[in-house]
């Protein structure tokens, strides 16, 4: 067996700075110094008392260098440059909707990836790119780049910051990098050159390289020798992995003290001597043999957080006391109900009330911005987190600043009014963030109150050293608690928390999760999936991408070649077969089967070979290469076998047709509700469609009618459906072309439009020829998904045939029930609560279940007003007759009645009858037995009343009394001695419960 490498030559890892290296520190090292550290807490002290002291240890220049012309300073510094002006190009959204690597943006090179990965797609704004610039929104939290869980302990630590960015793709190298930085700090932002110190790779015998000396020479120009100091590889040599681009580095930082040689506190985690840019040469790929071999081009990728800068231009000590975060410490004081901010960090900040204002100002950012990237709160990946951030300061909050549930959504309009004239998107979507943001947290203040009360009593008894796996998985999957939320509660409890058994229960939960998903789209063996490091050793062994141009085509079958055979254990090694039952992905040259994507559901089909067969159950695309996975029905396979690709084409005729309605079903929503409603998702497969699409209500009924009637009138049209490959440039000006939002599109791009002016979008699916072979349409289903996203899920072909043939079904039975006469019939009401219960589980129009729900509704009113007639005159003609039994009885003599009464097992007529009771014979023992409906064996209802004399004198006691009667039916009941209750489900003798009845109020009397 031949494995993958450990990691892969290309950058779509989930991070790509994922050496801990320097290269990692230049982005983040501002926001990583251990702070404990002894210079730490050396600073964490002085800053203390500092803002005890109410004095700042340094000048305040936020007027001189406010952060908004910090920002633009750098940026048009880069693209003024007379002989290499950089492009601005805009911060990618922090939400990486096109990256399934990314959780969230978290470096300012993430949108260029492409470039490095030789990817570019041509005709868009990265290609061709020699250097650019910009200020990157970044978001670390979740994933490998995790500062979530610091936030707000220190002064440093963000989820949410802006990296300042340079590039050069094989334009320029290190002496132009070295020169600019150089100037843009000394001589543009006006820093002490006395206060920096660079670095540069010192060289390492192990990886075969030399000091990086021409990095050395060019900073001698500007620095003296005592303040360029050599590092080692750890420090000062970037790697993405053990194969790849690589290349030296080279770090500048900045004394905070001055006026000293602090030469030996650089690269030492002392927090006055700190790291503030990165420069990154990269100039060398290591090969899977570990050799470096220049590259054919040389790039430079530099990174400065922003948020350090403007501490150290502004002359704080803190990020956190920057201009960008005053407004919002302002609005927290304005809202919480303890002292104002302090600054204060560690064991000084006892009451944890300064940890708490840095955590909720740090999440206010976060939030704001991915909200209007487009995320939302959600159960999963990267809503999951966003999630968890938004309890996190909830939390915070409302414990620990004594804030008033509500408070964080109000924190939202001065995130954006900071921040809203650098990304404008903020503005655009304020009223969106606050309105998802007020939900999230109204919906937790209510969790958050149980889950604390349960930390409290269940977890924290004083007793226990640490929080069990199994308590910490309860808080976290049935009170909604973040893990990290529940280990932040134990830390300052004083508590650890058992982590392995957190995981234990989890990897359980996952495992069932995982089995539920396979075994509902009827997968067989294990999921395969190709990461990053399996798509560098393809590109590597020389293997081409798969050519799937074939997916277009039907009914055929292509002829293809085994290039690379992926199993769970790697790649099969030269001459290794995979054989019968084996579970394995196949890599071909060419393949006419579709691969998911587009919300597109993978073809299915079968894989043959001389002598052997391969069902194919999954079809994914993994940079390029499609992986085939499936198991090995009979035979044996290896690479270079040569097979034969058969879709099954019976299924994708029903997945087709469900694809070229989401389209329709797009323009229909625009139709009817308005431009305001953008897609946000879909799904298609052989048995429905999902859409999902922005939209602040739940659509009406007469809405979603229209948007189902849309559709069908389009089928019944007969409109082709054409798709037609277009320069990019030339697609985008198609007049009403629509594009998923955050996608990046090829060019040329495939351009599918429905009739003439239907609908125009850019879509790599397959599709039906002609909106008539969708043959039927029924909208089933729409309903919520998040706060401002809508679902719909609909059905095509035969699915919507028999779907539409339920609906007249439930439409002549409900026409059927209105007819009936409710005063004739004493069961209306439950008939139409039947009718109504069969309806909701049928599968049939949203809009007609609706209508039909409603009209079987006013049956079933029309039913339960009927029976209360029914019933009250059943009790006055029982309480007329009760007068004269009661009558009797008393004239008899007798001190106790059980009576069989016709009131339709109803509590409150029960209550009548004891008063009519009680008014002729206060002094008589009474039962009543009522069945729901005389004879018919069903609920009964049994009730007692016995006086205080009699309770006295003979000791029958109305509970026992009931107790009694109804064990003997399966029934229950009880209340005081001398009133009682019950009830029995069902009762095939009333004579005989009524003897009973009689024998034990004689029973009690005689032995009395």
């Amino acid at each position: 067996m031949r494995f993958a490498p450990s990691i892969s030559a290309v950058w779509a890892a989930a991070s790509l700075w994922s050496s801990p290296a320097s290269y990692r520190r230049a982005a983040c090292r501002a926001f990583s110094v251990q702070s404990n550290s002894a210079a730490s807490r050396l600073a964490s002290s002085r800053l203390s008392s500092a803002h005890d002291d109410d004095v700042d240890t340094t000048s305040d220049n936020s007027t001189a260098w406010p952060t908004s012309k910090i920002r633009s300073t750098f940026i048009s510094h880069f693209a003024s440059l007379p002989t290499s002006p950089h492009p601005f190009i805009p911060s990618s959204p922090c939400v990486p909707l096109n990256d399934p690597t990314l959780l969230f943006a978290n470096a300012g090179m993430n949108q260029f990836k492409p470039i490095f990965l030789g990817r570019a797609i041509p005709g868009t704004t990265l290609d061709g790119l020699k250097n650019a610039v910009n200020s990157q929104k970044c978001i670390r939290a979740g994933g490998k780049h995790n500062d979530l869980e610091d936030v707000g302990k220190d002064t440093y630590h963000h989820t949410f910051f802006e990296m300042l960015g340079s590039w050069s793709f094989g334009d320029y190298f290190k002496e132009e990098a070295i020169k600019w930085a150089w100037e843009l700090l000394v001589d543009v932002y006006g820093i002490e050159e006395e206060r920096l110190y660079a670095t540069y790779f010192g060289g390492d015998e192990s990886l075969g390289l030399e000091a990086d000396i021409e990095a050395r020479d060019f900073w001698l120009q500007y620095l003296p020798k005592e303040r360029v100091l050599a590092c080692d590889a750890k420090d000062n040599f970037w790697e993405m992995g053990d194969t790849g681009p690589c290349g030296p580095c080279s770090e500048i930082h900045y004394d905070r003290i001055g006026n000293r040689d602090a030469s030996s506190l650089v690269n030492a985690d002392d927090p006055d001597v700190i790291e503030i840019w990165n420069l990154v040469f990269i100039q060398f790929n290591r090969d899977e043999s570990g050799s470096l071999n220049l590259l054919p081009q040389k790039h430079v990728d530099t990174g400065m957080g922003l948020e350090r800068l403007c501490s150290l231009l502004q002359g704080k000590t803190s990020n956190y006391d920057i201009d960008s975060f005053r407004p919002i410490f302002a609005k927290m004081e304005e809202l919480a109900n303890v002292e104002p901010y302090g600054g204060l960090v560690g064991e000084a900040d006892k009451t944890l009330r300064d940890t708490a204002y840095r955590a909720v100002a740090d999440h206010a950012r976060t939030l704001t911005f991915a909200l209007a990237d487009g995320a939302v709160p959600d159960n999963d990946g990267r809503g999951y987190v966003l999630r968890r951030i938004l309890r996190r300061a909830t939390r915070y909050g409302q414990q620990i600043l004594k804030a008033e549930p509500g408070f964080f959504s109000k924190l939202i309009p001065v995130v954006v009014e900071t921040f809203g004239e650098a990304y404008p998107e903020l503005i655009e979507n304020q009223a969106n963030v606050i309105e998802i943001v007020k939900e999230e947290e109204q919906a937790f203040s209510t969790m958050l109150e149980r889950g604390i009360k349960y930390f409290e009593e269940e977890v924290n008894d004083g007793k226990a050293k640490s929080v069990t796996g199994e308590k910490a998985f309860f808080l976290y999957d049935t009170l909604g608690f973040p893990i990290d939320l529940t280990e932040l509660m134990a830390s300052e409890a004083g508590m650890s928390l058992d982590m392995d058994g957190f995981n234990a229960e989890m990897e359980g939960q996952k495992q069932r999760s995982r089995e539920a998903r396979l075994a509902a789209k009827g997968l067989v063996g294990q999921r395969l999936e190709l990461i990053a490091e399996q798509t560098a050793w393809l590109a590597d062994e020389g293997i081409a991408v798969t050519d799937d141009s074939y997916k277009y085509d039907w009914d055929k079958t292509v002829d293809a070649s085994v290039k690379a055979i992926f199993t769970s254990e790697g790649f099969l090694g030269e001459g290794e077969e995979a054989k019968e039952g084996d579970t394995v992905g196949l890599v071909l040259d060419k393949t006419s089967f579709y691969a998911e994507a587009g919300g597109q559901d993978t073809d299915l089909g079968t894989v043959s070979f001389e002598g052997g067969e391969l069902f194919i159950n999954d079809v994914q695309t993994y940079g390029g290469y499609i992986l085939h996975s499936g198991v090995v029905s009979k035979g044996s396979i290896k690479v270079g076998s040569e097979v034969k690709c058969q879709v099954d084409y019976a299924r994708r005729r029903d997945i087709a047709p469900n694809h070229s309605m989401t389209h329709v079903l797009n323009a229909a929503l625009r139709n009817v509700l308005g431009d305001g409603c953008d897609q946000r998702g879909s799904q298609c497969n052989d048995e429905k469609l999902r859409f999902d699409f922005s939209y602040k209500s739940a659509m009406t009924v007469n809405e979603l009618r229209d948007c189902e009637e849309y559709v069908r009138d389009t089928i019944q049209k007969n409109l082709p459906v054409t798709a037609k490959l277009m320069p990019l440039a030339d697609a985008k000006a198609v007049p009403g072309v629509r594009a998923m939002f955050g996608e990046v599109y090829p060019d040329p791009v495939r351009v599918v439009t429905v009739g003439e002016d239907c609908s125009v979008e850019f879509c790599g699916g397959t599709h039906i020829s002609n909106t008539a072979e969708a043959e039927a349409f029924v909208l089933t289903e729409e309903t919520a998904v998040a706060k401002g996203i809508r679902r719909i899920t609909a059905l095509t072909r035969g699915a919507a045939a028999k779907a539409i043939e339920e609906g007249s079904k439930f439409e002549q039975l409900t026409s059927e029930l209105e007819a009936v006469d409710a005063d004739a019939t004493s069961d209306l009401d439950k008939q139409a609560g039947g009718l109504r219960k069969e309806l909701d589980g049928t599968e049939m129009s949203a809009a007609l279940k609706a209508e039909l729900r409603a009209r079987i509704e006013v049956v079933q009113k029309k039913g339960i007003e009927a029976n209360k007639r029914l019933l009250a005159g059943r009790v006055d003609r029982c309480l007329n007759d009760v007068q004269g039994v009661v009558e009797q009885a008393v004239a008899d003599g007798k001190s106790s009645l059980v009576l069989n009464l016709d009131i339709g097992a109803d509590s409150k007529a029960s209550q009548k009858v004891i008063k009519a009771v009680q008014k002729i014979a206060p002094e008589m023992a009474f039962m009543g037995v009522s069945e729901e409906e005389p004879g018919s064996g069903g609920k009964i209802l049994c009730f007692a009343i016995v006086p205080d004399l009699l309770l006295k004198s003979t000791g029958l006691n109305a509970g026992d009394w009931v107790k009694d009667v109804l064990s003997s039916v399966g029934g229950r009941g009880g209340g005081k001695p001398g009133s009682a209750q019950g009830q029995a489900p069902s009762c095939d003798d009333v004579d005989a419960l009524i003897a009973k009845a009689e024998s034990f109020a004689k029973g009690a009397v005689v032995a009395a």
